[in-house]
């Protein structure tokens, strides 16, 4: 594995393959909610019967809760936003509380628990 080697503010590392000074300068997300490594393509999370792309946890549980998930509120966790299907399904969606913190991985987890709602996208298309 060759490139660098960067440490954010919480001592976290991550490995950039092909630095450029741009890669180093970039300090806000250009597209909130989105993946923001160097290199990495930026995502959005489309809700396909509007084809509306959703920007805030607002839209976000508004859509949700047509589609019977519930906001699930837990003391033990209170960094994070989640919603859960009915109380006797296991599907559990934990999202980060701040949507600039909202990435692809979490895009998925919703998709994968919504496969005919829900998409992931460039932002472009």
């Amino acid at each position: 594995m060759s490139g660098v080697w960067i440490f954010d503010r919480n001592g976290v590392t991550r490995l950039v393959a092909n630095p450029t000074r741009e890669s180093f300068e970039q300090k806000e997300p250009p597209y909130p909610g989105t993946a923001t490594a160097p290199g990495a393509r930026p995502r959005v999370l489309v809700y396909l019967p509007a084809n509306q792309v959703i920007r805030s946890y607002t839209e976000l549980e508004q859509r949700l809760a047509e589609l019977g998930w519930t906001r699930f509120y837990n003391s033990n966790q209170p960094n994070l936003l989640q919603f859960h299907k009915s109380a006797n399904s296991a599907h559990l969606i934990s999202l980060p509380k701040n949507f600039d913190s909202f990435k692809s991985f979490h895009m998925y987890d919703i998709v994968v628990k919504n496969r005919s709602f829900f998409e992931v996208r460039d932002p472009a298309s």
